[in-house]
């Protein structure tokens, strides 16, 4: 079996995306690369989680032709495979259909940051697309979401801002690696559902200062940082 380790670890982000209750049946979807191979292990598409297997996950190319598997890959494999060639430190990304961050896409907006939890990930905002245009969505649907992933983040830092809300779809995330991927997308539905329970007590909420976004960020991230213990 090719890439075995990189098929459980992948295996491993698709229960875990079940196990926080960001997926419903066979949505969603979480994936992981092989930089020095150019290979992509990808969940199949339409496989229920619950009877997922290891040799069930299918490996393809970074053109997207099948190198090892027995199933259709994920139909999302055209988004994943542009975030991979356009984002080089990103190993894994994983697309949920959770309830309130999918809510936020839906309704075109971008989170903004209301308090430290969010600060604490994200250095911004969390970005939302444009919309495709109706060309867009005809021809090459999966390829063209994500390239408007992509060209949202022309300025800004992939590993800064580690996801996405696609504007009337849900949210794309990434990480060094798949775990960290489902990471993402676990802490994105988390400031999502914060973010509207914040706006739902108070209307007129503001985003906290800088100074604290900052610094919460910052203690995480970066060559200064200082939580968690020393690796």
């Amino acid at each position: 079996m090719m890439l075995e380790s990189l098929r459980r670890e992948v295996l491993e982000a698709n229960l875990e995306l079940v196990r926080r209750g960001l997926v419903l049946y066979t949505f969603g979807n979480a994936s992981g690369i092989d930089r020095k191979q150019g290979l992509v292990a990808i969940k199949p598409s339409g496989v229920p989680y619950e009877s997922m297997k290891l040799e069930d996950l299918v490996v393809v190319d970074l053109d997207g032709k099948t190198v090892e598997g027995k199933f259709k890959p994920s139909s999302d494999l055209p988004t994943h495979l542009i975030l991979y060639k356009a984002f080089a430190e990103v190993g894994g990304v994983a697309h949920t259909h959770s309830r309130y961050a999918t809510a936020w896409a839906q309704a075109r907006r971008e989170i903004p940051c209301f308090g430290t939890t969010h600060a604490d990930y994200f250095y911004g905002s969390v970005p939302v697309t444009k919309p495709l245009t109706p060309k867009e969505i005809r021809d090459d649907y999966e390829i063209n979401t994500g390239h408007a992933i992509v060209r949202r983040f022309a300025k800004l830092n992939p590993l800064h801002l580690p996801g996405v809300l696609v504007v009337g779809h849900a949210p794309f995330c990434w990480g060094a690696t798949p775990t960290d991927a489902a990471h993402a997308a676990v802490v994105v539905e988390e400031i999502a559902t914060l973010a509207a329970l914040t706006i739902a007590a108070n209307p007129k909420a503001v985003a906290i200062s800088k100074h604290l976004h900052d610094k919460h960020f910052l203690r995480k991230h970066g060559s200064t940082a200082y939580y968690g213990q020393e690796k």
